[in-house]
């Protein structure tokens, strides 16, 4: 480790992040992830130059990132979403995909590739940034947390599809079957999850669960791993992996150990929110470029803008695609969540940098955009379904408030 103390920066900022929220939860509803940014970027070399990373950060950045996108590949219920409400949510992605490629190739000029990386910035969810908000708020098993866990799950699986076709380097068509490879793959791995498991296996689970054996989590960190590195030789995002990982853990631990199920997925959680998943956004925020964004007041102007796209690109298609039952207030919440990003988006523009298909300044614009959003968006839309009411709404009034508590 190049930089020893940055690690003690980066925890001393994920413990300071929370106090924040606390200490401010009473005039300002300020997301969690937002101070972690925030706190990164100014401990980061663009302010106090206190944080510098080095390779061994940059590891454990990458596996926060996974660590994320596995606990948001888990939170899905597939005999939830299936039927129509997956329908309309991926016609919802497949448009904007369609409108945010055609409106990046206007704005970076018809560089098809920078509008390959722009375009698929603009059509994520940050999934695993607004399910905590719901479970948060009591909303998650509802019908409104249904459907966004639907609409949310298609905007995190479908940007990490068209990254590994578009962005890969290779031919469109060999990406193509490569990726199909790794879903059989998969689909192979889910019928396996889908097999009764034997009982020394539900046995060993109970037994080590609050031992140092800790079966079931060690097994869970084997899945993830099989997974990220299944996505690594085949040359796909490692983000695949992590989501194929969390759906299988899924699968395996509701059929193998349903009552442990619960207490499992909290200890993984633990791993996950208390070290990996901030130790991420930390870091993001100190290698967020703010002097290019500072210095060129060209690529300032253009984070409202970023932000405006990333609400009529993403938004406007969930608003028109969400199911009938739903009323306004509910289908303008939902757009404003699915409209929410910033992971996908950090990951998205890093590709697109280290390959010199995008400026840091651009990059820069498109990742302030995202924090804008996970810090209006979600705000916005609890106070507007607060105030029409909501539908199928499973927690009150009050629960809406501690959301905002809690983050």
């Amino acid at each position: 480790m190049t930089h020893p103390g940055t690690l003690v920066l980066i925890m001393a900022a994920a413990v300071l992040a929370p106090l924040l929220v606390y200490v401010t939860r009473r005039r300002f509803r300020v997301p969690l992830v937002i101070f972690e940014i925030a706190l990164g970027i100014l401990i980061g070399p663009d302010v106090l130059g206190w944080a510098h990373t080095d390779e061994v950060i940059d590891t454990l950045s990458d596996l926060g990132l996974s660590m994320l996108i596995f606990l948001a590949g888990y939170e899905i219920e597939f005999a939830a979403i299936r039927g129509d409400t997956l329908r309309r949510s991926l016609w919802a992605w497949l448009v904007s995909l369609v409108a945010a490629i055609g409106l990046a190739l206007l704005i970076s000029g018809g560089e098809v590739f920078k509008a390959f990386v722009i375009g698929t910035a603009l059509t994520s969810t940050a999934l695993g940034t607004v399910l905590p908000m719901l479970r948060d708020g009591g909303e998650l098993k509802g019908r409104f947390g249904t459907v966004m866990t639907a609409f949310g799950a298609v905007g995190e699986f479908g940007p990490v599809v068209a990254v590994a076709l578009l962005l890969s380097g290779r031919r469109p068509a060999e990406s193509a079957a490569l990726l199909a490879a790794f879903g059989v793959i998969a689909a192979a791995a889910v019928f396996w999850a889908l097999r009764p498991r034997k009982p020394w296996f539900t046995r060993l689970t109970e037994r080590t669960l609050h031992s140092s054996g800790q079966f079931a989590v060690r097994f869970v960190m084997l899945l993830l791993a099989c997974m990220l590195g299944l996505a690594e030789v085949f040359g796909l995002d490692v983000l695949l992996g992590a989501f194929a990982a969390g759906i299988l853990t899924r699968l395996v631990l509701h059929r193998a150990a349903p009552e442990s199920s619960d207490v499992v997925l909290g200890k993984v959680e633990a791993m996950g929110f208390g070290f990996l998943v901030p130790l991420f956004y930390v870091v993001t925020g100190i290698e967020f470029d703010l002097d290019a964004l500072v210095h060129d007041l060209a690529a300032l102007l253009v984070v409202p803008l970023f932000l405006l796209l990333f609400l009529l690109v993403r938004g406007g298609p969930v608003y028109v695609f969400a199911p009938k039952d739903l009323g306004s207030a509910d289908r303008a919440g939902l757009a404003l969540f699915a409209s929410t990003c910033l992971p996908l988006v950090v990951a998205i523009t890093t590709i697109g940098v280290d390959q010199d298909l995008l400026g840091s300044d651009e990059a820069a614009s498109l990742v302030g955009a995202a924090m804008l959003s996970v810090l209006v968006l979600p705000s916005l839309a609890t106070r507007l379904r607060s105030k029409a009411g909501g539908q199928d709404r499973t927690a009150t009034a009050s629960d809406a408030g501690s959301e905002a508590e809690a983050w």
